[in-house]
Formats: structure tokens, C-alpha cells, sequence
């Protein structure tokens, strides 16, 4: 399955000039933490197919929700069948643009300030979207970082009155992508 999103990733870019550049993995991280007066809630996923196409400036995110992984087996049953209904929304995906990437020199390593727009969806649901992030060009990897807060009900997710205390409004999310540098070429 991670194979599938991956060449189809891939083929999104096909369209690309005759040597585009685009950065790629499938081993991207991403975590949601809220801290409360009952628990922690983090969960953890180290399997984020992700893609950036430096002539296009095109960015996009796959999360398997299924993979996310919780310090407590009992929270990952409840995020998957409860919260995310991970069998009716398997993926979380965002697909947008850097809106600022001429401010970025691919061919000189650095840290860049980026701002990202474009739709996320989660839980079926899919909101417009614009953050604030990093990328850093070291060598041929582009690194991928940004820190934000999504709130529960926007994205359609209840969360039943009994347990409601313990969790906040909002999670905050952590992005951070290594991306390696690919080179693909039209025939």
C-alpha cells in the first residue's frame, strides 16, 4: 500500500519538465500532542509519505491514520475506532503550494522560512489551510518543519461528553520531513 501512494506520488509529477526535481520519502514524522489535567494524548506516526516539487513549488502529505502509534494500546484502539473511524478515513492528506519558494536557493544549504497554503483533510472533512514552517536545504535532502494546532471539531471529530475533560480544544501538530533529492526524467 505505502508502494501504491508512492508511485502515485511520483506520477503526480510526471508532468514536470524534462529534469524536475522533487524531493520525496516515505518515512516522513509527524505527531499530535495535548497535554491535560487527566493525561497526555501524543501519537506518533514515522511512516508520512510526503513529496515536494521544486518547479511547481506542489507539496503533498499522505498520513496512514492507522499508523500512528500511542504510548497505550487502549488509546490507539479509541483514536482509530472512536475518534478517527480509521476504516471509513484511512489517509489524512494536505496538498497545497509554498507560497514563497522563490526566497529558497535549492543549491545553497540553509534554513528558509516558508509559508504553506493549501486544503487538509481529516476525518473526511477538508479545510483550507496556510502555515508557517522551515525547510532546510542541506546537501540533497530538504528537511521539513513547522508546528501548529488543529482544532478536533473542525475536522468533524466528536469527542464524547464523558471524556471531554480530557482533552483540550485543539492538538498541536509536529512536522518534521526529511525529504531526499530525486531527479526524474521524461523520455
Amino acid at each position: 500500500m505505502k508502494r501504491i501512494i508512492l508511485i502515485a506520488a511520483l506520477l503526480a509529477f510526471v508532468t514536470l519538465g524534462v529534469n524536475a526535481q522533487v524531493f520525496i520519502t516515505k518515512t516522513g514524522f509527524i505527531k499530535f500532542y495535548s497535554s491535560t489535567a487527566a493525561e497526555n494524548i501524543e501519537g506518533r506516526n514515522k511512516t508520512v509519505n510526503c513529496a515536494y516539487d521544486v518547479k511547481n513549488n506542489n507539496l503533498v502529505f499522505k498520513v496512514l491514520n492507522k499508523s500512528f502509534e500511542f504510548e497505550k494500546a487502549l488509546m490507539q484502539e479509541h483514536f482509530n475506532e472512536n475518534y478517527m473511524e480509521s476504516d471509513v478515513f484511512p489517509n489524512s492528506n494536505f496538498s497545497g503550494k509554498v507560497t514563497n519558494a522563490k526566497d529558497i536557493d535549492f543549491t545553497k544549504d540553509g534554513v528558509y522560512k516558508v509559508t504553506v497554503e493549501g486544503n487538509m483533510t481529516i476525518h473526511g472533512v477538508t479545510k483550507k489551510l496556510s502555515q508557517a514552517g522551515t525547510f532546510e536545504v542541506k546537501g540533497e535532502k530538504l528537511i521539513l518543519k513547522s508546528k501548529f494546532n488543529v482544532k478536533q471539531a473542525d475536522y468533524g471529530i466528536k469527542i464524547p461528553a464523558a471524556v471531554a475533560k480530557s482533552f483540550n480544544e485543539s492538538m498541536e501538530v509536529t512536522v518534521d520531513i526529511s525529504l531526499e533529492k530525486m531527479n526524474i526524467k521524461q523520455k
